[in-house]
């Protein structure tokens, strides 16, 4: 046995079991991967009685249950835990969807009707037109109302033709007014220059600055002349020419209205023509009263607008003669009345705007006192 021990091999001993010490015996089940010498142990060999069984493999995906849309989703364990409570799967529906969804229908369709009530409208109004033209129709006719809107239309193409020579005028005499002005300057100047007729340049230059003067008098009676002529075409009666544009499509649509009625009427009766019949006597009443009210509206303002073109022309024209009589007279003095009569402030082009303190001074003449006189004293001791 020392012998064998010498020589690094392992003696095999017989046990009573029928085993030899030095082997290893797997027990059932459980696998053994390395022998464990017992030599100088006393190894307690125990026989198996319940079998290890091998570890289930992990379910890879959770368990389904069975999901119905629009119902309550009920936990596994709802049954156990009542405290619980079910979550709703529904879709959700945001608040005014429904009435948000209806506004835009009635709004879409409210547009469709007019554009179908204007497309009807224009589709009349383009046949009544051309049935006048080629005398297939019959048009409403007010002598006396038709007399007075072709007289206004007469009336401001002869205004108009006034207006653009009263600028001509005004614009041509500025250029007489600057031009007599620059050969006073040139009549002074020479005047220092040549002793031997300063006294003739001296006259001619006093001459040509007092017709200056004058002229920018005239000049601010014919620019306020020009602008009250301008006011009265161009607004006034161009006011009064829309409102006869109104009543003329009006005009237009109550004839085709009322041609649509006549030609309903003469057709044989029955259960849809008086349908038809009935809704074109609510749109010939509708039309026609329209048409009615813009009639009197146009009355009215050709008879303020006959009173107020009497007025403001009968100021206008006396002005005009008035001021160009006193300059081509060399009449000053009435050139001068004649502005102050008709509150016209002249301001000469080539002199400069008044200084914040003048305006304040001439602000306090006529709106009373805005600062008191210790104030504008110091004022003055300030800009000394």
């Amino acid at each position: 046995m020392d012998g064998d021990l010498s020589e690094g091999g392992m003696q095999t001993v017989a046990l009573n079991d029928g085993t030899h010490c030095g082997e290893t015996q797997p027990l059932a089940g459980i696998p053994v991967s390395n022998a464990i010498p017992n030599s100088g142990l006393q190894n307690q060999v125990t026989s198996p009685t319940q079998i290890i069984p091998p570890p289930q493999a992990r379910p890879t995906s959770l368990p389904q249950y069975p999901h119905n849309p629009g119902s309550a989703y009920n936990s596994p364990n709802s049954a156990s835990s009542p405290a619980m409570s079910p979550i709703p799967l529904a879709t959700p529906t945001t608040p005014g969807t429904e009435n948000g969804g209806a506004a835009v229908v009635r709004t879409s369709s409210s547009k469709m009707e007019s554009i179908k009530s204007w497309s009807i409208s224009t589709y009349k109004c383009t046949k009544q037109l051309l049935s006048e033209k080629l005398g297939k129709s019959s048009r409403t006719v007010d002598s006396e109302l038709e007399g007075q809107i072709e007289s206004l239309r007469d009336t401001q193409r002869k205004y108009s033709q006034i207006l653009r020579l009263a600028r001509a005028l005004s614009s041509h005499f500025y250029h007489v007014v600057q031009t007599q002005q620059q050969l006073g300057d040139a009549f002074a100047d020479l005047a220092q220059k040549s002793p031997e007729l300063q006294e003739e340049f001296i006259y001619n230059a006093e001459t040509q600055r007092t017709l200056t003067k004058n002229g920018e008098t005239l000049l601010g009676a014919l620019n306020f002349f020009v602008s009250s002529v301008n006011t009265l075409c161009n607004k006034t009666m161009e006011d009064t020419l829309l409102t006869v544009k109104l009543y003329e499509a009006a005009r237009i649509e109550y004839d085709a209205y009322r041609s649509d009625l006549e030609m309903l009427a003469q057709q044989p009766r029955s259960e849809v023509s008086s349908i038809k019949l009935e809704e074109a006597q609510r749109n010939f009443n509708g039309h026609k009263a329209h048409y009615d009210r813009l009639r009197a509206d146009v009355a009215i303002k050709l008879k303020f607008l006959d009173e107020n073109k009497v007025k403001v022309m009968h100021k206008q024209l006396l002005l005009f003669h008035n001021a160009v009589s006193a300059y081509f007279s060399g009449n000053q003095t009435a050139l001068e009345a004649t502005l102050k009569q008709f509150n016209i402030k002249l301001r000469s082009p080539n002199t400069a705007p008044p200084s914040w303190l003048e305006q304040i001074s001439e602000s306090s003449l006529n709106q009373g006192p805005l600062i008191t006189t210790s104030t504008q004293q110091s004022l003055f001791h300030f800009i000394l």
